[in-house]
């Protein structure tokens, strides 16, 4: 038995009986919430999986295993031997084709979506995922056509921390009830405090990249250091960490006003979570600098701040929520 997501709850309206009906759409099963959820989540996942391969194709050097785009080599769209180490040409591959992995998830979410007749902001942030995916493999062909120059990598990753935010948002927005009307939880006053946490993160994502384009990463041997940016890297890592503490400082001071006004929703609990997420990343980020950046943890830093960004996402999305789906409609 199926269930539309857009079950109404007690006093609520109900929706229209065709809604969601119509058209080619008709002939696919109705999507329970359960099944929409679990796509939501998957893309979210996707969104986070792609910067961890994305930077393990930096940190191994195999930035350039592919050294075109869109073919892998001048003659073949795939990997040829001997046309490279087959090690870097592997890696720098299956990270290309991730993005088939990430389009598949995107277009099974639209599809979700549209059958269920969902309202029309779900609708437009899951139309938003394949426009995103698209732009940013565009912007991973120039990375790769440009040589990997610094600021091009840095415009790489960029795009994929604000799809890891809107992904993030999707999936707590489509576990809310269509019919309810939208209530504020969140104090004005402390929504500004959120909307202002997302621009401080935005500042220590930018920052993180100018470290990274200063710091021994290259992402191929072959680059040249005029390819590099060319500033000291104690000063880049100094102001990114003051844009970090920055940060968690504004999340505790607004996690102390949702608790004094004991604010409802999954606020706090976010919230809280965040602070706890960011706490590992500050271990993380202080431990590679000590050990003068290892490969390993590189890596976590940046999977780790793809799941901080996702969380402010979904932070934000606290602040105004619908009354949530009853468990009843879930099947």
């Amino acid at each position: 038995m199926t269930s539309t997501s857009h079950a109404p709850t007690a006093g609520a309206p109900a929706a229209p009986a065709s809604k969601g009906s119509g058209g080619p759409l008709s002939r696919l099963p109705m999507p329970s919430l359960r099944v929409q959820k679990g796509i939501a989540l998957a893309n979210v996942i996707a969104q986070i999986g792609i910067m961890t391969t994305g930077v393990t194709v930096r940190v191994t050097a195999s930035g350039l295993g592919c050294e075109t785009w869109p073919r892998c080599n001048q003659d073949s769209f795939v990997p040829v031997p001997g046309a490279g180490p087959a090690i870097h040409q592997a890696i720098e591959f299956g990270n290309r084709l991730l993005t088939f992995v990430l389009v598949a998830v995107a277009t099974a979410l639209i599809l979700a979506v549209f059958r269920a007749g969902r309202r029309t902001e779900l609708k437009m942030l899951a139309l938003a995922m394949p426009l995103g995916i698209v732009a940013q493999a565009i912007i991973g062909g120039i990375t790769v056509l440009a040589g990997l120059v610094w600021w091009t990598v840095a415009l790489h990753l960029l795009p994929s921390m604000l799809l890891a935010w809107v992904a993030a948002v999707l999936y707590v927005r489509i576990g809310e009830d269509d019919t309810a009307p939208p209530k504020r939880v969140v104090p004005r006053p402390l929504a500004w405090l959120t909307a202002l946490s997302a621009v401080l993160l935005a500042g220590v994502l930018a920052t993180g990249t100018m470290v990274t384009g200063a710091g021994p990463h290259a992402g191929d041997a072959r680059i040249e250091a005029a390819d590099r940016l060319q500033l000291p890297i104690q000063w880049l890592v100094h102001f990114h960490a003051e844009l970090m503490i920055g940060y968690v400082c504004l999340l505790i001071g607004l996690l102390a006003g949702l608790v004094a006004l004991r604010t409802e929703g999954p606020a706090i609990r976010r919230c809280a979570i965040l602070i706890g997420l960011i706490a590992a990343q500050a271990v993380i980020g202080i431990t590679q600098y000590q050990l003068g950046v290892p490969e390993i943890l590189v890596v976590a830093h940046v999977t780790l701040a793809g799941a901080i960004t996702a969380g402010t996402g979904a932070l934000w999305a606290a602040g105004v929520i619908r009354d949530r789906i009853p468990a009843s409609a879930v099947r």
